[in-house]
């Protein structure tokens, strides 16, 4: 399999895993989806009623009617706060089951993979599978997808109005953030590899840096410190760079996002200024033009942030889902056959084993291990692998 359709291969299979994950906790997420249609349907009240104020109730005088709009503001944002707190409560708790469901499944399977795997693999870099990758699925069972399905909608919903105020202005600012949703989409298509292969550098940065400090602990004459030295500083150069390319694209991202807002704020100075001249408009439609027009930006700038948040939550489950792809030992003994009989003690006459062609991993190896006895086989470090 080539390099890149390994890469599709573990895409799907992202894709697949996430489904599988949404669909676990859909209850919850259907509740909090509810939650947060409530709180943006109650952030719409005070943009609504910005014109009615001021070209209606304050030029005529009626100071009676404001106590009232007063309290309907406020009571829509008690409801905006408190369906909020709501929602990160509930699906707050359904991230961190999903994560520790996520976490006692790939400890299973990797607990069940053939000896093979552990002897060319780093402690390290299992604990990172294990603990790591499951974390970033916070982002799809969390507030993330709510977020970003509720400020869809919600950004849906304030264009229309805007539509309805004034369509040439929302047409330009519409293709304004179009080409920005663009942009945004070839960043994370750039930023996904990126997330994956930090995971991998960190994985075995710190497990060839958990090594060495264990062989230290172990061996009282470590004599291979400057060597050690040099391994993980350029690890830590390799994680550097990784790191750097991230926060770059992260930040480029998020200055289009400002470009995109200046713009926008710009046109409406402009135009806004220039219907508000000729009369077209009054003070409280230009007023409340502009608050809808940020219910519009406020969700597309925010997917800048949640974007990169579940970009780094697929490429998690690129991770895992590649490692639960791995046959486990009880697959693999299906098609051998079973000992009769144990005696109880090993001998090795010369024996020499491999378990890739090439990289011996016994070499001429002759010993008893009666039985009630322990054997262990000590690498050069005096911290490999025993049994």
């Amino acid at each position: 399999m080539t390099e890149l359709n390994k890469k599709r291969h573990l895409t799907a299979g992202a894709w697949l895993e996430a489904r599988q994950l949404l669909w676990r906790h859909r209850y919850r997420l259907l509740l909090g989806l509810v939650m947060m249609l409530t709180s943006r349907g109650a952030g719409l009240v005070l943009p609504a009623m910005s014109r009615y104020v001021i070209d209606e109730v304050i030029p005529n005088g009626r100071g009676d009617q404001l106590l009232l709009l007063a309290g309907v503001g406020l009571v829509a944002t008690i409801v905006q706060a408190s369906t909020g707190f709501a929602l990160s409560q509930v699906l707050g708790v359904a991230a961190q089951r999903a994560i520790t469901e996520m976490r006692k499944s790939v400890m299973a399977h990797v607990s069940r993979l053939p000896i093979r795997y552990f002897d060319s693999t780093k402690t390290g870099i299992l604990i990172s599978r294990v603990m790591t990758d499951a974390e970033g699925i916070r982002n799809l069972v969390g507030t993330g997808v709510a977020q970003l399905v509720g400020g869809v909608l919600t950004a849906a919903v304030s264009l229309a109005v805007l539509f309805y105020l004034n369509w040439q202005l929302t047409t330009v600012t519409l293709t304004i953030l179009v080409v920005f949703g663009a942009c945004m989409s070839v960043a994370f298509s750039k930023l996904r590899p990126i997330f994956r292969e930090r995971g991998k550098i960190n994985a075995d940065v710190t497990g060839r840096l958990g090594e060495t400090l264990g062989g230290i602990r172990i061996v009282k004459a470590y004599a291979v410190e400057k060597r050690e030295q040099l391994v993980f500083a350029k690890g830590a150069h390799r994680l550097f760079r990784n790191v750097a390319l991230a926060v770059t694209g992260v930040s480029a991202v998020s200055s289009v996002a400002t470009l995109v807002m200046g713009s926008i704020g710009a046109l409406m100075i402009l135009l806004g200024g220039q219907a508000l001249i000729a009369g077209s408009w009054t003070t409280g439609a230009l007023v409340q033009y502009i608050l809808f027009t940020g219910l519009v930006i406020a969700p597309v700038v925010q997917m800048s942030s949640i974007g990169t948040q579940i970009t780094e939550a697929f490429a998690g489950l690129d991770r895992i889902r590649e490692i639960r792809s791995m046959m486990t030992e009880d697959e693999e003994d299906k098609s051998r056959q079973p000992l009769t009989s144990v005696s109880g003690e090993i001998r090795l006459d010369h024996v020499s084993f491999e378990y890739e062609l090439g990289v011996p991993v016994l070499r001429d190896v002759s010993l008893l291990a009666a039985a009630g006895t322990t054997t262990a086989l000590v690498g050069s470090s005096g911290s490999g692998k025993s049994t």
